[in-house]
């Protein structure tokens, strides 16, 4: 094979990994969206439960047809089962934030998280923070001020989503201590199908039949999720991290999209110059650990 043809390839595989990160930003943004409208009609929990059940049968059928069961076993459960809790704890804080405020600003507000992780990498696991890391976490605090406007014309379910995002940095560290220790197909299963079975427990408490029309709806915000995390395990297949980790915040765009023409929400402009120095942050600390 010739250079030309080499670097032909590799450029094919790097628009493709980019292609799928921007695929599944817009898709996880329409699984929020479908999370928001059917939060308006059933409790959160239900919906929660939904989101996690169906991403949980698309992803597990597959995983056990082609390795058996043998991902269920793990070496770590009381971790495994931290990390699949505070993911239900973000979905289900975020989710409950939907119903009283638009998508877009939530969305924007959950990427504080990646750099959230700088500071709870500082204190957890002893990694070295800079100059450049705090100025980007004081420029991120600055950009969640700007969105969230405590005090002023916004109401305090603005926190809610705040709050999801410090759950999600928790998460993403855990995910971080969990490296290595077992197997991607076993945190993969704990990281849905944990949270479905405790969210079937749950149920009884809280369940509303669902319309037939809202069946669909709950199937379609399943697949959304499972396809969306494919999209972005796919993608990293294709790409390096280094260069994908940027299209991430493609998410946030569709999102704003989703609430102007489906939702009628306004976009802001201290929303938007807060989701500007949040991006810049995030990409801040992107491009530093990208250099290290």
């Amino acid at each position: 094979m010739s250079l030309v043809e080499q670097h032909g390839r590799v450029n094919d595989k790097l628009l493709l990994g980019i292609g799928l990160t921007v695929l599944a930003g817009a898709m996880l943004a329409s699984m929020d969206a479908v999370g928001k409208h059917l939060s308006q009609y059933y409790p959160v929990l239900q919906v929660v439960w939904a989101r996690y059940f169906f991403h949980a049968v698309l992803v597990l059928i597959p995983l056990c047809a082609r390795y058996g069961t043998g991902f269920v076993h793990t070496r770590h459960p009381w971790l495994q089962g931290m990390r699949a809790a505070t993911l239900i704890a973000v979905t289900g804080l975020l989710y409950l934030a939907l119903i009283h405020v638009p998508l877009a600003d939530a969305t924007a507000i959950m990427f504080f998280a990646p750099v959230l992780v700088t500071v709870l990498s500082a204190i957890f696991l002893a990694e070295r923070i800079t100059a450049v890391r705090v100025g980007a976490v004081l420029a991120g605090f600055v950009g969640v001020l700007l969105i969230v406007r405590p005090g002023l014309d916004t109401s305090w379910y603005m926190l809610l989503p705040l709050a999801s995002a410090c759950m999600l940095s928790v998460y993403l560290l855990l995910t971080r201590a969990l490296s290595g220790r077992d197997s991607t197909r076993t945190t993969l299963f704990y990281t849905t199908a944990a949270g479905a079975l405790g969210l079937t427990l749950l149920l009884p408490l809280i369940w509303q039949m669902p319309v037939l029309v809202h069946w669909p709806l709950m199937l379609l915000m399943g697949a959304l999720g499972a396809l969306g995390h494919l999209c972005i395990i796919s993608a990293f297949a294709f790409a390096p991290a280094s260069v994908l980790s940027p299209f991430l915040y493609a998410q946030i765009v569709a999102a704003m999209i989703i609430s102007v023409t489906v939702f009628a929400d306004p976009l802001t402009a201290p929303m938007l110059a807060g989701t500007l120095l949040l991006v810049a942050s995030g990409l801040t600390v992107w491009w530093r650990e990208n250099r290290r």
